[in-house]
């Protein structure tokens, strides 16, 4: 079954920089496409990142763009993220998944999630 293990995160100060990382199992990584999520207390999981399976081609939601990097690694089944000038309004905990580009929206099509990492980003 799908495994999905998250680390990498931590309270950093405003402008400063994280790399979240993921290490997938349970399918054959280098065929799907990969993603990050957050979700903040009470609210459900946002879309943050995806990656496609090659690696060619990224995707971010407005947000994050030009801050925010997602990469791959298929020899290691890992997806990273890396995170530089991060702003409080990026406290959250991250997932990552396998995703599909389905309606308009980048979704999670495994049903199973991980932990997450919390990052916090104090001001």
């Amino acid at each position: 079954q799908v495994q999905l293990i998250e680390s990498g995160g931590g309270l950093v100060q405003a402008g400063g920089s994280l790399r979240l990382s993921c290490a997938a199992s349970g399918r054959t990584f280098s065929n799907y496409n990969m993603g990050w999520f957050r979700q903040y207390p009470g609210k459900e999981r946002e879309f943050v990142a995806a990656i496609t399976w090659s690696g060619r081609s990224t995707y971010y939601t407005d947000s994050v763009k030009g801050r925010f990097t997602i990469s791959r690694d298929n020899a290691k089944n890992m997806v990273y993220l890396q995170m530089n000038s991060l702003k409080p309004e990026d406290t959250a905990v991250y997932y990552c998944n396998f995703v599909n580009y389905d309606r308009a929206y980048w979704r999670a099509d495994s049903g199973s999630w991980g932990q997450g990492t919390q990052v916090t980003v104090s001001s």
